[in-house]
């Protein structure tokens, strides 16, 4: 079931990418959590079909379609066995180059997507720093200009797949903060390869989703061409909002199928496990909160579609690209602990794969900004309510 206007080529998209999913079940990914493997044949398989360039321009080898479509296949991805640690695997080469498509020159867009899209390179997003977190305006990574080369130098945090990207696109303070008449002045931003003589990566050990790495980067005296300059210096900060919008409806769009996933194996499991006599899905207490969480999917569907649908024409689409997100991981969130309790103590054991789950939905909660941060936007951008931070 999904609230998207399924045409005859979206369907295709959807049937395609399950058909490709499928290939990798519960237990291969399972199998990747327990080692923290990276799933290298899963990203081959999506860059061999031509996946990972759906939004990217077709001069460059990409399929050239909109964010919808692009939703539409994380979505299925995420409803998959891989579930957000597969979405996380390409998730960066879906809207990570949309900086470049809409404000790399010809020849960087020439030189740096065909790579992305055949799957020859891998790219990580350097922006969040230990002591800026969600306030980017504070970043303090530096690059200073010396002759036709940057120098940087600085420190970023929670880098996604670091360990085996080939690229980063890394936002610089250019000009000290306070120098600057507003704060978001001062930034640029580079799309440069991960030179790891000068950036070392180490990873972080966490809670979830092994399988894709995320990182510290410490950055000394990295050397990056003038070349690599994603648009004008200065203007790091306004480029990168370009990607905001698009990255928060693929969240959605993402969080939504992991719910989906989790709550059909509830469901299942309720249809199978018999306990008294009966199964335990004919129980009201077993049954109401697994369909409150269907309603709540389905009502967090509806609002990441309407926000793709926005975008895609060109119009204003903040509010509603927030709230997808937001709707859509408290949903994901709900779906994936009654999934658990369903399960009883089963839920907590590995080879049921739900207890997964359940710890990559806590991820879209908390990224790529935190509920909180939503609902101040939309107090203050809907309602008209003072700004409160």
């Amino acid at each position: 079931m999904t609230g998207l206007d399924l045409t005859p080529e979206r369907r295709q998209i959807r049937d395609a990418v399950q058909a490709l999913c499928d290939r990798f079940d519960d237990a291969w990914w399972l199998e990747r959590d327990r080692t923290a493997t990276f799933p290298h044949e899963f990203h081959r398989a999506m860059a061999e079909a031509g996946w990972l360039g759906i939004a990217m321009p077709v001069e460059h080898g990409g399929a050239g379609l909109g964010i919808t479509e692009a939703a539409l296949m994380m979505q299925t991805v995420a409803a998959s066995a891989g579930t957000f640690a597969a979405c996380s695997a390409i998730h960066i080469n879906v809207f990570g180059p949309h900086a470049i498509v809409v404000h790399g020159t010809a020849q960087q867009r020439a030189r740096m997507l065909p790579p992305l899209i055949a799957g020859r390179e891998k790219a990580c997003f350097g922006v969040t720093e230990p002591d800026a977190g969600l306030d980017t305006t504070r970043i303090t990574t530096r690059a200073e200009r010396v002759g036709d080369h940057y120098v940087v130098d600085g420190r970023k945090v929670w880098t996604s797949t670091a360990q085996h990207a080939d690229r980063i696109m890394l936002l610089t303070r250019t000009t000290p903060r306070e120098r600057c008449a507003r704060p978001i002045d001062g930034m640029t931003l580079f799309y440069t390869a991960l030179d790891r003589a000068r950036i070392e990566v180490r990873e972080i050990d966490k809670m979830g989703r092994a399988a894709v790495d995320s990182n510290t980067l410490f950055i000394d005296g990295l050397e990056v061409p003038e070349a690599d300059r994603i648009g004008p210096e200065g203007q790091g900060f306004r480029i990168l909002l370009d990607s905001t919008n698009p990255e928060r409806i693929l969240v959605g769009a993402e969080a939504v199928g992991l719910g989906r996933r989790a709550l059909d194996k509830a469901a299942a499991y309720a249809r199978e496990r018999v306990v008294f006599g009966r199964p335990i899905g004919q129980n009201q207490s077993i049954q109401h909160p697994l369909a409150e969480s269907w309603m709540e999917l389905a009502a967090a569907d509806l609002m990441v579609w309407r926000a793709a649908a926005l975008y895609d024409a060109g119009r204003p689409c903040g509010a509603e690209a927030n709230a997808a997100k937001y709707l859509a991981a408290e949903a994901a969130f709900a779906a994936a602990d009654r999934a658990v309790r369903t399960h009883g103590g089963f839920g907590y054991a590995r080879e049921f794969h739900v207890e997964r789950y359940f710890r990559e939905a806590v991820v879209p909660r908390i990224a790529p900004v935190s509920r909180e941060l939503i609902l101040s936007y939309i107090a203050e951008r809907q309602l008209g309510l003072p700004k409160s931070y």
